[in-house]
């Protein structure tokens, strides 16, 4: 696994599991749909895709970045369009979060809401991006990488 899937994956399995263990707290609810386990495998399931679909870009970024018969402005074309691809789904999985978030925290005590809230605000920004962290770290590599003699 990749350092910025890795750190990602875990990011999103500590704000999805500690939203849950807050919500266990609150009273008990009248509906099936808004008990605290509401959305969690759906979201844990977005969540993995989600994953997956970030090492799919970091590999086609590496293609792209190592191919020996491009240029410079041809590499940064390539990632150009990989990035632009995927960042519709970076946004998408951040609304996800947020929706299945402000779900749990609706459940929480009102003491611990504010923590939630703040660690939302954080994790949206991060979140959103990541290609363009991705393709940083994907250039970085390559960059320091020795050439072939």
């Amino acid at each position: 696994m990749t350092r910025v899937s890795a750190a990602l994956l875990l990011l999103i399995a500590a704000l999805s599991v500690a939203a849950p263990g807050h919500a266990q707290v609150a009273p008990p609810a009248e509906t099936p749909a808004a008990t605290p386990a509401s959305g969690q495998a759906e979201f844990e399931a977005a969540a993995e895709a989600f994953g997956a679909r970030i090492e799919a870009m970091q590999q086609e970024m590496q293609t792209a970045v190592a191919d020996p018969g491009g240029n410079a402005a041809t590499r940064a074309a390539a990632l150009d369009a990989i990035e632009a691809r995927y960042q519709p789904e970076a946004d998408a999985f951040a609304s996800a979060l947020e929706t299945f978030l402000n779900q749990q925290m609706a459940a929480a005590p009102e003491t611990e809401r504010p923590g939630m809230q703040a660690g939302l605000a954080e994790a949206l920004p991060q979140i959103r991006s990541v290609p363009r962290l991705v393709r940083t770290q994907v250039e970085q590599a390559a960059q320091a990488a020795p050439t072939a003699p």
